[in-house]
């Protein structure tokens, strides 16, 4: 293909000037899905970036902007970008450089956002080096199972209460939840402990009712690639919880909070849960290389769930231990006041004591390896 440009007069988008080639081409260049960022110069203005938005939406496109301390980058949205956009943009003023992301999520990828994000929930900072720790039973089975169990988490320290209110069990017969009224009694042992509930939602049509009790939202495993689900969530605006799927690659995770992060939600929280593999011995094998390799490609805060990881309360101390030593930023377990008689994964859940004791382990752990 012969390619000649000529310099035409420049255009003008919302009042600031962009110099653009007008190619001559002897075939038509075809589009190609080619992800990328925008980084502005510095003292850029408002103008310059309101073109380079306006330049998008020419081509269907969407612009995502990201204000650093060191830069402000503008993330080139969209099912595909022609070939000839990233010229076109560096003719616009303001703009320092285009650059290709060789990643195929792009809002949660570093390349747009080097420096971490941090998730507020009610005013507890999860990310941004802090060791954030949400404790609580597998499930909500009865106002006084759920209250002892976040006094017990809050006495020990925990930052967050978890339970679950609609449940995904494996099998239909088996304990599934409490619906609403578990949610309204998570909401009153919140009012009582000060505790931010963390508690799972299941299908889109249940969003608005589990974010009128919840503050952050839980994707579960099985529902990380419901995609609907996502969107919803992502347009709620509060802080989500992304487990990573049961056979899920890490590509596939990034891939799912991308789907949140679109809707113009960037609190989103990722969980490694443990894969299946052909071990037996656990109930999952616990990827702690997933930990420092989401940290490594994306901004978004890691934590861990050892509970799900292994299946086995015993092996839960070790398994968090580890975990923030891997760089996680915080632990989601289950803790039940009496895991023997819980009405789901007793198995897999603390006692009191037992999380009363591993709390000061995971603090010395976290201050060796973060100074």
């Amino acid at each position: 293909m012969i390619l000649m440009r000529q310099i035409v007069p420049a255009a003008i988008t919302n009042g600031t000037l962009c110099r653009v080639p007008a190619p001559i081409l002897t075939q038509p260049e075809k589009e190609e899905d080619r992800s990328m960022i925008v980084v502005m110069q510095t003292g850029s203005s408002q103008a310059d970036i309101d073109a380079v938005l306006e330049r998008l939406k020419e081509y269907n496109l969407q612009g995502h902007l990201t204000i650093g301390a060191e830069r402000t980058v503008v993330a080139v949205v969209g099912a595909t970008i022609p070939p000839t956009l990233r010229e076109e943009l560096e003719y616009c003023n303001g703009v320092k450089e285009t650059v290709r992301i060789t990643q195929p999520y792009k809002l949660v990828s570093r390349e747009v956002r080097p420096h971490d994000t941090i998730v507020d929930v009610r005013g507890i900072k999860v990310g941004g080096g802090s060791t954030v720790v949400i404790a609580g039973p597998c499930s909500v089975e009865s106002e006084a199972q759920i209250m002892e169990s976040a006094r017990v988490v809050r006495e020990a320290g925990a930052s967050m209460l978890r339970g679950g209110a609609f449940k995904p069990r494996s099998s239909p017969y088996t304990f599934r939840g409490l619906g609403e009224l578990g949610l309204q009694l998570l909401a009153q042992a919140r009012d009582e402990t000060g505790l931010p509930i963390v508690t799972e939602v299941m299908t889109p049509t249940d969003v608005e009712l589990v974010a009128r009790y919840a503050d952050v939202l839980q994707i579960g495993a099985r529902n990380m690639q419901n995609y609907q689900l996502l969107e919803e969530v992502g347009r709620t605006g509060m802080p989500v919880l992304l487990k990573r799927g049961l056979s899920a690659t890490i590509e596939e995770w990034l891939l799912s909070a991308e789907y949140v992060i679109a809707q113009g939600n960037p609190n989103v929280i990722l969980c490694e849960r443990g894969i299946r593999t052909f071990e037996t011995a656990t109930r999952n094998t616990m990827d702690l290389n997933a930990v420092a390799l989401a940290k490594r490609r994306t901004h978004l805060p890691v934590i861990v769930d050892p509970s799900h990881g292994t299946g086995k309360w015993y092996l839960v101390p070790p398994l968090a231990l580890a975990s923030i030593a891997a760089g996680a930023d915080g632990l989601i377990m289950e803790v039940h006041p009496d895991p023997d008689r819980a009405k789901s994964d007793g198995g897999q859940s603390l006692n009191p004591e037992n999380f009363a004791a591993l709390m000061p382990k995971i603090a010395a752990v976290a201050a060796a390896v973060r100074g």
